[in-house]
């Protein structure tokens, strides 16, 4: 039998316990989506919750996506805790009114009178061969629009930890996780996503990025899938004398500008890595805040990776192309250090 020490889990099932969790300690909190019920969500992040609380607290939905998040608006209104399942964040489009004019400005437009803790969950990311409709990042999007928090989880620890404080965070929170990071039967996994989860309740706070590895010649920040190919390419990178450190926002918004701004002091370069796109994304507004408040500590220019603004391919060479490899990281930082 394995000892609590070694109790790893893949992200989905840790996610799946967080909310049960949740759901046991308060009943005001219940799932809504479609496929969220006796299937247990397209990519098992609900598993066994039907099965325990019922339809009444496990409801799965028409294919409504707009119908559903204002019901979520309505319910949180009321003194619920909805947690919502979009499924893939591509699905954006079709409830944009519900959740950038309703979600996101009715706490502000009440005065603070009325709250909104909505959790909506999004399976983000490519490398799947899904195509242009099912691979998107977008949480730039969501982060752009004041009233939203937005968390991106990079291993299963940080999953459990991140529900839990998004579920009994009282503003509305949009959890993406990335399909290669889940670790849903059938999909690839890094097993350095795969973590040890403690099975006692805890939670991460957000706004608290994760140094993932300590260096002193480069700083490489990264989110989601992003950041354990920076670890690759950190670890080749050290074969040659290069020491980077590895900085997982966790968070877009509220982003720990702190961790990122003493890094920077500190190894004075900086490479912005993302699986989202690189015109008006995270690159961009993380290499504005370093130029802004540690330009004196930089000595070289700051760079960054991203996928180009074309839509992800179906062809799998190409989809491999676009987004950011180990690879592309490894060449890029020797292009920093000469």
């Amino acid at each position: 039998m394995a000892s609590v020490a070694e109790r790893r889990l893949r992200m989905y099932r840790a996610i799946a316990e967080a909310i049960d969790q949740e759901m046991e300690r308060d009943n005001t909190i219940f799932v809504m989506g479609e496929d969220v019920g006796a299937y247990g969500g397209v990519f098992g992040i609900t598993r066994g919750l039907y099965q325990k609380y019922g339809p009444e607290y496990v409801r799965d939905t028409p294919i409504s996506e707009a119908g559903v998040i204002g019901a979520a608006i309505g319910a949180a209104a009321v003194g619920m805790r909805p947690i919502v399942d979009l499924q893939f964040v591509d699905f954006v489009g079709v409830c944009f009114d519900q959740i950038f004019n309703q979600l996101a400005k009715i706490h502000y437009m009440s005065g603070g009178n009325v709250k909104l803790p909505v959790v909506i969950t999004a399976a983000i990311g490519g490398g799947l061969s899904f195509a242009a409709h099912h691979s998107q990042v977008l949480y730039s999007i969501f982060a752009h629009v004041p009233g939203l928090k937005v968390v991106v989880p990079s291993n299963s620890y940080d999953a459990k930890g991140l529900m839990i404080q998004s579920i009994r965070d009282d503003n509305p929170v949009i959890y993406c996780i990335h399909k290669r990071l889940i670790g849903v039967p059938g999909m690839p996994c890094p097993e350095t996503a795969i973590t040890h989860v403690p099975e006692e309740p805890y939670t991460i706070p957000l706004g608290k990025a994760s140094i993932k590895r300590e260096g002193k010649d480069v700083t490489i920040v990264a989110a989601a899938l992003m950041v354990h190919r920076a670890i690759e390419a950190a670890e080749m990178l050290s074969r040659e004398g290069i020491d980077a450190e590895i900085i997982d926002v966790r968070t877009l918004v509220p982003l720990d500008k702190d961790t990122i701004i003493n890094s920077v002091k500190k190894t004075g370069r900086l490479l912005i890595v993302d699986e989202d796109y690189k015109s008006y994304g995270m690159t961009g507004e993380i290499a504005a805040i370093v130029a802004e408040e540690a330009w004196e500590y930089l000595d070289a220019p700051i760079r960054r990776l991203a996928v180009p603004d074309v839509p992800i391919p179906f062809s799998r060479p190409l989809e491999d192309y676009v987004i950011p490899s180990a690879e592309k990281i490894y060449k890029t930082v020797k292009e920093m250090i000469k």
